[in-house]
């Protein structure tokens, strides 16, 4: 099941309504996953500036974590300090470094995790439905041009916030995949980064299409010719919707047995498991078709 949303305003400003609208696609779809549901925003750039997302644990609790992530973020020019349920978000400043920086604070204790690091981007997850994610963090009033989100149902894997979508390409700023489907070769592909020293944090299939992501960006690969990559090197059927600070895109397998479908207009681009989910949230007459096996396609902001 799962479902998988996306949205990118043409010709909005930086203080949309991004937020809102991902809550009212989420929402419709709720029925399909009522295990957890996330969001990744794509907010206002920041010049010289990251923003952190840091799980503290699962329980909302972590005060003792939080205190000793500010003592390292400040080593890293860290600053408007905030804690909201099990997240600790600042900012802090641009490095060429980012591993340094994960590697400190996720040494604080084994529940610590860098949910997402960005220019733009900010993930947040809540095991639970969207009416949970927004009573915790009011994703509605999140502002941006472009964001995705996920409503998980499990199949495989335990029901927490590590393995609750989105996923950061971790390590990579401003990098943030959704994915409804199976990863058939993914013991492999694990084998093949665990071999190379990548560090996997959960035993959802979905987290390797952005390590997958990831692997081909750091190549040099454009986004495009990345996103092409999934449809032949990972097996299984599944559809996929990945975002950049300035580009959303989807992609689908070539058995195109996982719905998707979208609406683009001169104002607009939505995505989603189902119509209901894009209707649901943007008013007005306009047309919305299914994705096709195989088929790739990037919007930039």
């Amino acid at each position: 099941m799962c479902g998988i949303v996306g949205y990118l305003d043409k010709v909005g400003t930086e203080g949309g309504n991004v937020g809102s609208v991902l809550l009212g696609m989420l929402t419709a779809l709720a029925c399909r996953g009522p295990d957890s549901t996330g969001v990744a925003v794509f907010g206002q750039h920041r010049p010289d500036e990251l923003i952190a997302q840091i799980k503290l644990g699962e329980n909302g609790n972590g005060t003792e974590y939080a205190r000793k992530i500010e003592e390292t973020g400040k080593e890293f020019g860290g600053r408007e300090f905030s804690q909201t349920s099990a997240y600790l978000r600042f900012v802090f400043t641009e490095t060429n470094d980012l591993h340094a920086f994960i590697t400190r604070v996720e040494a604080t204790g084994d529940p610590v995790e860098v949910v997402s690091v960005g220019r733009r981007l900010e993930i947040v997850k809540q095991v639970g439905s969207p009416s949970r994610l927004e009573k915790t963090f009011g994703i509605s009033a999140f502002q941006g041009k472009h964001g995705i989100g996920h409503t998980r149902l499990s199949t495989e894997s335990v029901v927490d916030l590590s393995h609750s979508q989105p996923f950061w390409g971790h390590g990579y700023p401003d990098l943030a995949i959704v994915h409804n489907g199976h990863i058939t070769n993914y013991h492999q592909l694990r084998r093949r980064y665990e071999q190379r020293g990548t560090r996997f944090y959960t035993e959802n299939d979905s987290e390797v299409v952005a390590v997958f992501l990831v692997d081909k960006l750091q190549q040099g690969r454009g986004l495009h010719t990345a996103i092409e990559s999934i449809v032949r090197e990972l097996d299984g059927s599944f559809s996929c919707l990945v975002a950049t600070d300035s580009a959303l895109a989807f992609v689908k397998d070539a058995f195109s047995f996982k719905p998707l479908v979208f609406a683009e207009t001169d104002d607009f681009v939505a995505v989603a498991t189902e119509e209901v989910a894009i209707r649901n949230a943007i008013p007005g007459d306009f047309t919305v078709r299914e994705a096709q096996a195989k088929e790739v396609r990037v919007w930039s902001r």
